[in-house]
């Protein structure tokens, strides 16, 4: 049997179709985040702070114990690093642990950690080394575990569970050589062929597909009699006959991930072994996200704590012109920005992964916010800490040793935390994405009216649905709590910082916000989606107002259960100071901003108008098509997958 070597070919229309099918199409709980872009403050909803129950945190704590143990004694990051490679007896270690099953219920062999403990597991590991975060992430966050645990039959839960809890590592395969962040042209394809289906296809940046056991594969069924056809999830086995792991990635950073190329040719996979039904992997993808983003912010919290630790202590040892240069305002100021804004990051990550424990809430927005948020922050915290360091912040580790000084990988963590904006979706992608759900409610009343392909009597109608919304929304955005002096007092107990003002001011803006995002619909209707741009910065400060409530809830946590609550207030002052001066620059750019200007300069760069200013170069980037060749069919290279045991 042979399998269809040409790609779809799918218009912007149809592809936008495919990825509004794949979304959560109903809000069945409240969230946070949603209402804040609606300009709706519900404090309500995260105060007073979600706490984990006493069991769940002794058996985090002490796993937490242990793994701590194994990182300090058993993981040589240096090493990793200079190897690209992660020993196998470090993997075997953390199988020995537990590790590959902190999200797997102890009934099938798991930890049966909590979302917040978990995120915590990942921190510590990812300070010991990233690529260890990174392959456990990938493991349980978007692997084969996430999706059976919420889509999976009792079947497939008892069959593959176990061996993924203590043995089996685990990967998720979507990504295409050409297919990025639009699914709709999905080439690898699922022949139905009696009880099985036969896949065929290339898989690009397989993270854990060197050394995984069992993959989580997105196919394209063809629609066919009794096949509904569409985009698929799949368990498929790694060693199957007809699966090859053609090469092995390399990277600017996280030498040690085993990222690679994974063919697949004539693989014969039993319909058992489908997650959901036919059609339904984009929606499988997306809702195993909702939490599994969580991962890569906690991973960013990790390494906004080491750069304060060495931000801390460099700053207060190293001296120019008769003092430690952290009493330097221009290096002071970098230090602040780091230590505000890794409290500010934990207390996003705490509050989501708790949110998600309890389940009360809908955290998809909230989850997308915090990896958004995390991995934009945690990039300006490394590079921060890299300037603080001056010249040595640009020498590797091994040569600082080599000459006596302390090995501080300063650079590493830059390179490695630079993936963090791509991964799982680029800050690009998340932005628009962040975006459809926070105009959800809009596009619902409303949505109809700029539809081009809806009939004069439905624009009639959605306009009646929409007039009535408006009416009786727009007025709520005139004024609010925030305008009153005294409200949320409670964050203003005598002796700490004042939180008060700054929860007022989140208040207020959400509402600003909201009135922001209804006038711009209002402008450019249909063409709203566009505007990418604008879109963007709408996000940025709804990213700015739920980090300033966490950092504000979190600080009155720790002051009525740690005795740094005063240290915590502070922090939370310092950083809703520095959000709120981003707020407004951001405010400032919706409408005052070179977006037309960028797009004709764009038009003139495509077209080679510039290309005169080129010149004067050598142009080092080689030979060779830019999207490789990933025709189905057999494999003509040796196959690299090492699965370790």
């Amino acid at each position: 049997m042979s399998a269809p070597t040409s790609k779809p070919s799918v218009s912007e229309r149809e592809a936008r179709q495919v990825a509004e099918a794949a979304r959560e199409q109903d809000w069945r709980k409240p969230s946070f985040a949603k209402e804040l872009f609606l300009g709706r403050f519900r404090l309500d909803l995260v105060h007073p702070h979600p706490m984990p129950a006493d069991e769940d945190a002794q058996r985090g704590e002490e796993f937490l114990a242990k793994l701590r143990d194994f990182c300090e004694s058993k993981i040589d990051g240096a090493r990793i690093e200079r190897e690209a490679k992660i020993p196998d007896e470090v993997i075997n270690g953390l199988k020995e642990l537990g590790a590959l099953g902190m999200k797997i219920d102890t009934k099938y062999g798991g930890l049966g950690l909590t979302q917040v403990y978990y995120n915590k597991a990942l921190a510590l590991v990812g300070s010991a080394n990233p690529a260890l975060g990174a392959l456990l992430s990938a493991h349980q966050s978007i692997g084969v575990p996430q999706p059976l645990k919420l889509f999976g039959t009792q079947e497939q839960k008892d069959t593959f569970l176990p061996r993924l809890a203590r043995t089996d590592i685990s990967a998720f395969l979507l990504t295409e050589p050409d297919v990025g962040s639009d699914p709709a042209r999905l080439a690898t394809t699922a022949i139905p062929d009696g009880e099985d289906y036969i896949l065929d296809g290339v898989k690009l940046w397989t993270t854990n597909g060197v050394v995984a056991d069992l993959l989580v594969v997105m196919a394209r069924v063809p629609k066919s009699e009794g096949h509904k056809g569409g985009i698929t999830a799949f368990v498929v086995e790694a060693a199957a006959e007809g699966v090859t792991v053609e090469h092995r990635n390399a990277f600017m950073g996280l030498r040690g991930l085993e990222n690679g190329v994974t063919r697949f040719h004539q693989v014969r996979v039993p319909a058992s072994s489908r997650i959901g039904a036919e059609g339904a992997g984009l929606k499988i993808a997306l809702t195993t996200l909702n939490t599994g983003r969580l991962s890569l912010p906690a991973m960013c919290v990790g390494a906004g704590k080491w750069c304060l630790k060495i931000a801390r202590e460099w700053s207060g040892e190293r001296e120019q012109w008769g003092k430690p240069v952290a009493h330097h305002e221009a290096v002071g100021g970098k230090i602040s920005f780091i230590a505000a804004t890794t409290f500010a990051l934990e207390a996003i990550l705490d509050l989501s992964s708790q949110m998600a424990d309890e389940d009360r809430n809908d955290i998809r927005i909230e989850a997308a916010l915090a990896k958004l948020y995390g991995s934009e922050m945690a990039w300006l915290m490394a590079d921060e800490l890299v300037q603080i360091r001056g010249g040595r912040g640009f020498e590797t580790a091994e040569s600082l040793a080599a000459r006596g000084e302390r090995a501080v990988p300063a650079e590493q963590v830059l390179r490695d935390l630079r993936i963090n904006r791509i991964f799982e979706g680029s800050t690009e992608i998340m932005h628009l994405l962040i975006a459809r759900e926070a105009v959800d409610a809009h596009l619902k009343v409303a949505g109809d009216l700029i539809d081009p392909d809806k009939s004069l009597s439905d624009k009639a109608k959605a306009g009646a649905r929409a007039g009535g919304f408006y009416a009786r929304w727009l007025p709520k955005l005139v004024a609010g709590p925030g305008q009153l002096p005294r409200t949320y007092g409670e964050f203003h107990p005598e002796g700490h910082a004042d939180l008060s003002g700054h929860l007022r001011f989140v208040e207020r803006t959400s509402r600003k916000l909201a009135r922001s995002t209804f006038y711009a619909m209002s402008r450019w209707q249909g063409r709203m989606e566009t505007k990418q741009g604008f879109l963007g910065r709408i996000v940025d400060i709804g990213a700015e107002l739920f980090a300033m409530s966490a950092v504000c809830v979190r600080a009155e946590l720790l002051r009525t259960t740690e005795d740094y609550g005063r240290e915590a207030y502070q922090l939370a002052d310092v950083f809703c100071r520095q959000s709120r001066i981003r707020v407004d620059e951001l405010f400032n750019r919706l409408w005052t901003n070179t977006d037309d200007l960028d797009r004709k300069v764009v038009k003139g760069v495509l077209s080679g108008a510039y290309e005169w200013l080129e010149s004067g170069i050598v142009d080092l980037s080689g030979d060779g098509p830019w999207i490789a060749d990933a025709t189905s069919g057999p494999s003509k290279v040796e196959n690299v997958h090492r699965p370790i045991r």
